[in-house]
């Protein structure tokens, strides 16, 4: 009998405490009886403001809680809980900003919604929602009362200049909102160089003549403006434009002089971070930097900062602001024209310097006597640091100062820095030095990370990372300076997220194999672990001498010997699979001796497994990265060979157990460690490593992602110049609307797209559709031929006018006598949407279609693939997308369209996967090629046998080629002459010459009865001879080639004219693809939301460019920015760097036209109902109303979705057994016996799907199942038990999701996440989770208002049986059971399990008292898992975001994923609970 187990949550000890108190976060009875939950119940809740009750406005309740809870008046910054819990009771939405007066606002008020807007930010939701949708016309008042802060407000405290500062962060990088915008590039304007000096002021005027004109017109107007204003006129130097900038920069300068290396306060140091953050952000955006980078230069920011004891110390709390700084030293000197955008190449950088160079030698020759053999000097020597410096250093400081603030003009004199003569000389050489070119220092920058990067916490921070603190990395945000720009930060972030998992996987492999300090002082291991192994030896094998032009080896290898006889033999075997190219890690381990050991425990500085910790607990000195060239077994026999030097019948078992691997060491990283043993006499790294680490395949491709970018850095990279500005963020987004673009095709033949002649009118529903028929019949059916009027109209009269299409139905060509000659036709009723989504991607220019959950993306993407290959038949077409899984769907449907099968090419791994009849691979095609020849020639040989022409003609392609001129082709002109001359019903039949060759078609071939009739058949079946021969001309090169590389790099880069294969593929092969001269004209990009902006910008650039111009047309990018973005494992390179920032929706924020699908066809109205608010205008297809399955009830249930309120079960409500793996015990076995339910209802196994939103639940849920269902034959388990990330992409009949969380609302914060888990469903969706707290989360309330305005105790039916329920749906059961908990719902079960065991003993199956075998007849039960039926639950074709690894089932597995990063971050580095690869996952 099912009884409601026994199950714990795993690895739950003894009343364990929850992570929200192991942590400090919020628990649900901690914010019950909080003040503050207790001031929103009366003030500002959602509840209170409903019902009318709240009490009116009180300005004193603002300034109360802002002195009480953030820090008003103190010194102190407020508690991060505090914020937290005020910004998650909707402070900011319900009362700061509804009672923000416009005029007289107190301080308290504004800088409580800065605090608000911060905390929105570091939370990684919408933070400026409320004030657009909520009185919008306030939002300048409030801006100026933030501007106007500080001049009100006298002095604020220090964490109070933070608030201030990073609301200016949050608002400077918020330029897509357009009342920000608005607000914040007037303080960036023309107008701030009023605080330039007056030398400064009238060198860049002088520079530029345009702003010199500017600068006089608006000097005019405001002389016009004084003389009319008299003394209530405010000068411009003192309006916010003006000042707020240079006020703000000053008094961080004042900061700055004050602090000292040591003893400064970590909140003053914080400030001093977060402005340093503020000037690079300033100047890593064109709109922002091109004022504001002279303002900073004229002030020395930038030396100041590196003059600072912070910077210049040795002390330990600097180390994040020197980095800081360095990022900011990067941007000030960016090789771009501030105010034209223009990128600087080499030689014009090169070219300016030298120009600077010789202008200063000039002066020092004139006016410097003491320097005039410095300006006699070579060029090269002036611009060393250390020869300006010194010769600067011996100038008077008078004559010093003089030359830099009065001719040079670098720093005003009013300066107060400009008394310190080391100031000013740093002034001079930091302008004056030469600067390395960004070619050489990416050239110089190793790809494989070392102990220096892995353990640096301000680079590569742990995995609870907040949000609080500033961090040395670049940003990834709307605009970029340059495409050198856009591809260096993306380098940077991607080499570091790498950087994250390698150091992830070193802690895991130390923590196992546990190395120790032998008494001989060798490294022993206690441990063992199956991705690494100890060294037997390691040499240096080869140093090649640098190439011309370069300071690095050209090639530095390396041997390593390792001995695997102590490995399982599965270990073994997956050594020893170890191939080229593969990436693998040389460890230098000195673990303490036992003494040192014992007194770091009990200091605790070996606890934590990563940073500075781990290093000292394990004795890790250094790490390199290696790439394998061979491996080689005991008798020096080549292992893994896929170069061809070891031919298939030469393989044999590896000898022995000592494995020799050749490998190529970092260039780059050689020659550094070298130069700094010869410099400081360091320890030679490459003579102490003692261990080597492997890692899995699916997570190591990182080094050829990143050679990729490298790559593109080297080269020019030729964007398409319609693309150009919009992928930089600048620009009108418009441009490259195909309605602006060249080269537009007027008339497109649509081919099967309409059904008939209603539909092509209903697609078009803002147009005059004029038809007319060419057909001899007259009939309007397709095919049609659709003529546009021009898309540029600038007549404004024109626009006006209803434009009319002139579509033309017309009788397709016969394409041949055998049934095979048809084509297969579109059987999809297109919306008018998706109609103008195809119309969009078969023209040039950029296409973005966003597709709601069901809506046909991947129709539409096969229809415009379809017409486009129809329409421009030369041009080849590359298809993108993340996961194979999609590609492998969108390729399969475009195989069963009217596209040839020899045009058509899958590279990647997945091809396997592909469930077709033929094989698509390189060298599956090239074989069908091969064998197609060998069909062709034999059908040759029968059509020459049966004209009697000698069989020798089928010898070659070439020789088949010479028959079709000689024999085929004058035969059928002279049969056209004939029959023409004719003109008789019967001249067709009587004359048509290859009648016996047509022998077995379906016959009569002609009937006779009409002359034009026989005629087009007679031309219908030369069309069949004719692409007979056509395809044969196309396998003549593949018998000319000899070899199968030189076939399989043909079909590549001639043959395809369609290519697919994922994003990790195009980058890992980009080299090898620019080699081949592969060539493509379009690019169509799946799944766009769930790719990486690199990812998605690398394969736009896989074909060299033509004179210096891109050959890509089109570029349609198809995906739903409303659901889940691309997965990164670090959650600062999330929240921080925007790393998980798609293209696609980058795009979307720039305001770039999209065009929405609106109509889909998954789910009930009703569950549709739940998420469709997301999207512009989402409504239904007419199918989801009117087939049985959606109009009937579901069987059981009263309702066909419904939040089921689930308490605390045994007192315990979610809980946390280890960090971030959350459990809810309770919600786990109320789900299973719902299941229990469902299947005692008759449901399918494979109809089910078991959903959550963490890693831990999924485990427990698994756990449970195990133990309840699996083996009890009426049950079995569900077709799928995956987290709702895991899920993203598929579907099910009926979804039962486990919220988890009753503390806090957690990452389903994130509204993409509440979309993908709203819309999996097609028929049910039933939620567990705690109703009382998810419905009152602002982001979710149009979601949780619908679920929590149905009951939220489950209501069943349990008197119905699936299949045979004729309740229609929204009719509620009568006396429908409510089920009030889990024990009730367990108890129920139980009682219907006992009759479900009652009948089948009676009806005979099994004996002696045994269960049957089976459930009675017809009863689905047992399905395993991930066993779906297809059309029930599995992948959804038209969706996007397929995650293709299978979940993990082993609990060590679930905690391994999730210390890699598995789970969404709550408050404090919660992690996603996403189980698939990252973005350097195997293709």
């Amino acid at each position: 009998m099912a009884k409601t187990s026994n199950t714990k949550p795993k690895r739950a000890g003894p009343a364990p405490k929850s992570k929200a108190a192991q942590s400090g976060a919020l628990t649900i009875a901690e914010i019950s009886k909080d003040k503050l939950t207790q001031l929103a119940n009366k003030h500002w809740s959602s509840a209170v403001l409903a019902g009318g009750e709240a009490p009116a406005f009180s300005e004193e309740l603002v300034q109360q809680i802002y002195r009480d809870e953030l820090g008003g008046g103190s010194d102190s910054p407020p508690s991060l809980r505090r914020v937290t819990m005020l910004e998650l009771s909707q402070y900011l939405e319900n009362y700061l900003w509804p009672n923000f007066p416009e005029e007289g606002a107190t301080s308290a008020h504004v800088l409580s919604i800065l605090a608000m807007v911060n905390e929105k930010f570091r939370e990684g939701v919408p933070a400026w929602t409320c004030f657009r949708q909520s009185r919008p016309e306030v939002f300048p008042a409030f801006f100026r009362a933030f501007l106007a802060l500080k001049a009100t407000d006298g002095e604020l405290h220090m964490h109070e200049r933070t608030t201030y500062l990073l609301f200016a962060i949050n608002a400077f990088q918020s330029l897509e909102e357009e009342a920000v915008r608005k607000e914040v590039l007037r303080l960036v304007s023309l107008p701030l160089w009023h605080a330039l000096s007056p030398g400064r002021l009238q060198l860049e005027l002088h520079d530029h003549p345009a702003l010199l004109k500017h600068w006089r017109h608006a000097a005019r107007r405001e002389a016009r403006a004084a003389a009319a204003a008299g003394d209530a006129h405010m000068p411009v130097q003192r309006r916010p434009e003006a000042s707020f900038l240079p006020a703000l920069v000053d008094e961080f300068l004042s900061v700055l002089g004050g602090v000292q290396e040591e003893g400064t306060d970590r909140r003053t140091t914080l400030y001093l971070e977060r402005f340093v953050e503020f000037l690079t952000d300033l100047l890593s955006q064109l709109p922002t930097r091109r004022f504001v980078h002279a303002l900073l230069d004229d002030r020395a920011v930038l030396v100041k900062c590196t003059l600072s004891p912070l910077c210049s110390g040795r002390g330990q709390q600097g180390v994040l602001f020197a980095q800081l700084v360095d990022l900011f030293r990067f941007y000030s000197g960016f090789p771009i024209a501030d105010h034209t955008g223009e990128a600087l190449g080499e030689e014009e950088v090169v070219a300016a310097h030298y120009e600077r160079i010789q202008a200063l030698q000039r002066l020092f020759f004139r006016h410097v006597p003491e320097l005039r053999d410095l300006a006699l000097a070579s060029c090269a020597q002036v611009q060393r640091r250390d020869v300006l410096s010194k010769a600067l250093h011996g100038l008077e400081p008078a004559t010093l100062r003089r030359l830099v603030c009065r001719q040079l003009r670098l720093v005003g004199e009013d300066d107060p820095w400009a008394e310190d003569p080391e100031f000013l000389v740093e002034v001079a050489v930091t302008a004056y030095e030469r600067r390395r070119l960004q070619a050489e220092t990416v050239n110089a920058m190793p790809l494989y990370p070392t102990e220096r990067v892995l353990f640096d916490e301000h680079q590569v921070p742990t995995l609870h990372y907040t949000g609080e603190t500033v961090l040395a990395l670049p940003k990834l945000n709307l605009q970029f300076l340059t495409i050198q720009d856009y591809l260096m930060r993306n380098f940077n972030l991607f080499r570091l997220e790498a950087t994250y998992e390698i150091r992830e996987d070193i802690a895991d492999v130390l923590q196992r194999v546990q190395p120790y300090l032998r008494e001989n002082d060798e490294v022993g291991f206690n441990g063992w672990a199956r991705m690494a192994k100890n060294l037997e030896g390691f040499t240096i094998t080869e140093v090649q001498p640098p190439k011309v032009g370069e300071m690095r080896p050209a090639a530095v290898s390396a041997e390593v010997v390792v001995d695997l006889s102590s490995l399982r033999e599965d270990v073994r075997r997956e050594w020893e699979e170890v191939k080229q190219h593969d990436v693998m890690f040389l460890l230098t381990l000195r673990p303490p001796d036992a003494y040192a050991q014992s007194a770091a425990a009990e200091s605790g500085a070996g606890d934590g497994g990563t940073g500075a910790s781990l290093m000292r607990k394990y004795g890790l000195d250094y790490v390199r990265g290696c790439e394998v060239i061979e491996m080689r077994d005991e008798d020096g026999q080549l292992l893994n060979d896929f170069t061809g030097r070891v031919r298939p019948d030469q393989v044999t078992r590896p000898k022995g157990s000592i494995r020799t691997m050749t490998v190529a060491m970092d260039a780059a990283q050689y020659q550094m460690d070298m130069d700094a043993v010869e410099a400081s006499g360091a320890e030679d790294v490459y003579g102490t490593f003692n261990l080597l680490l492997r890692r899995k395949p699916k997570e190591n491709n990182f080094k050829a992602v990143l050679e990729s970018i490298r790559d593109l850095m080297n080269a020019d990279c030729a964007v398409p110049a319609w693309l150009h500005d919009i992928l930089l963020g600048y620009g009108d987004p418009d441009a490259a609307l195909y309605k602006n673009m060249e080269d537009t095709l007027q008339t497109i033949d649509f081919k099967d797209t309409f059904l008939d002649a209603d539909h092509l009118r209903e697609a078009f529903p803002e147009c005059d559709v004029s038809l007319t028929s060419s057909r001899a019949d007259g009939q309007l059916v397709r095919p049609f031929r659709v003529t546009f009027p021009s898309f540029r109209e600038d007549d404004a009269g024109a626009k006006a006018r209803r434009p009319t299409l002139h579509a033309e139905a017309y009788t397709a060509v016969d394409p041949g006598p055998y049934p095979e000659d048809e084509p297969p036709q579109n059987n999809v009723r297109f919306t008018p949407v998706q109609t103008s989504a195809v119309l969009s991607g078969v023209q040039p220019g950029l296409t973005m279609v966003v597709g709601p959950p069901g809506t046909g993306k991947t129709d539409t993407a096969v229809q415009i693939m379809h017409i486009l290959y129809h329409n421009c038949p030369g041009q080849r077409t590359l298809i993108i997308t993340h996961s194979n899984q999609a590609l492998n769907d969108l390729f399969t449907k475009i195989v069963e369209r009217d596209v040839p099968a020899r045009y058509l090419l899958r590279l990647g791994m997945g091809e396997a996967d592909l469930e077709t009849e033929e094989v698509f691979s390189r060298v599956g095609r090239v074989n069908a090629m091969l064998a197609r020849r060998l069909q062709l020639l034999a059908e040759v040989e029968r059509l020459a046998r049966l004209l009697r022409v000698s069989e020798s003609v089928a010898y070659t392609c070439e020789t088949a080629a010479h028959f079709w001129l000689l024999h085929v082709l004058s035969r059928w002109e002279r049969f056209l002459a004939a029959a023409r001359k004719g003109g008789e019903a019967g001249a067709v039949a009587a004359l048509f010459p290859f009648a016996e060759y047509f022998a077995d078609a379906p016959q009569p071939l002609f009937r006779g009865a009409d002359f034009d009739e026989d005629l087009e058949k007679a031309k219908g079946c030369f069309r069949h001879l004719q692409r007979m021969f056509q395809e044969l001309e196309e396998t003549r090169p593949f018998e000319l080639l000899r070899t199968q590389a030189d076939r399989i790099n043909y079909l590549l880069t001639k043959q395809a004219k369609i290519v697919a294969m994922t994003c990790t593929h195009a980058a890992l092969k980009r080299r090898e693809f620019l080699e081949l001269g592969f060539k493509y004209d379009n690019l169509l990009m799946e799944e766009s939301a769930q790719i990486l902006e690199i990812e998605t910008f690398i394969p736009m650039l896989l074909q060299k460019q033509e004179d210096g111009v891109s050959r890509l047309k089109r570029v349609i990018m198809i995906g739903d920015h409303h659901q889940l973005p691309p997965v990164v494992k670090n959650m600062a390179m999330q929240k921080y760097s925007n790393l998980d920032q798609p293209l696609f929706t980058r795009f979307i924020r720039l305001g770039t036209p999209y065009i929405e699908l609106n109509a889909q066809g998954r789910a009930r109205p009703s569950l549709a109902r739940l998420y469709n608010w997301r999207y512009r205008d989402l409504g239904d297809l007419p199918h989801v109303a009117a087939l049985p399955a959606f109009a009937a009830a579901n069987a059981g249930f009263a309702h066909d979705y419904q939040l089921v309120d689930v308490q605390d079960y045994n007192g315990r409500g979610e809980t946390s057994p280890m960090p971030y793996f959350y459990q809810n015990l309770g919600e786990a076995e109320y789900l299973v016996s719902v299941y229990q339910y469902m299947r005692l209802l008759g449901y399918p196994a494979s109809s089910v799907a078991v959903l959550t939103t963490y890693n831990g639940q999924t485990a427990l849920l698994r756990d449970v199942f195990q133990r309840r269902c699996a083996a009890h034959p009426a049950f079995g388990m569900p077709s799928k038990i995956a987290t709702v990330d895991k899920f993203q992409g598929q579907q099910a009949d009926y979804v039962l999701l486990s919220l988890v969380r009753t503390a806090h609302f957690g990452h389903l914060r994130d509204v993409r996440r509440l979309v993908v888990a709203m819309s999996r469903s097609r028929l049910g969706l039933y939620v567990f989770g705690r109703a009382a707290l998810f419905s009152e989360c602002y982001e979710l309330a149009p979601t949780f208002r619908q679920l929590t305005a149905r009951p939220t105790a489950l209501a069943l039916a349990p008197h119905e049986r699936h299949g045979a329920c004729a309740r229609p749906v929204g009719e509620a059961p009568p006396s429908p059971v409510v089920v009030p908990d889990v024990q009730a719902m367990a108890v129920l079960v139980a009682q219907m399990v006992a009759h479900w065991e009652a009948a089948a003993m009676a009806a005979g199956y099994g004996g002696g008292g045994q269960y049957p075998a089976s459930a009675p007849p017809g009863d689905d039960v047992g399905v395993e898992e991930g066993a779906a039926a297809e059309g029930a639950t599995g992948e959804d074709p038209d969706d996007d975001g397929v995650v293709e690894d299978e979940d993990a089932a082993d609990p060590a597995e679930e905690k391994a994923d999730n210390k890699a990063g598995a789970e969404e971050p709550d408050e404090a580095g919660e992690q996603r609970a996403e189980e698939g690869a990252g973005p350097m996952a195997e293709d």
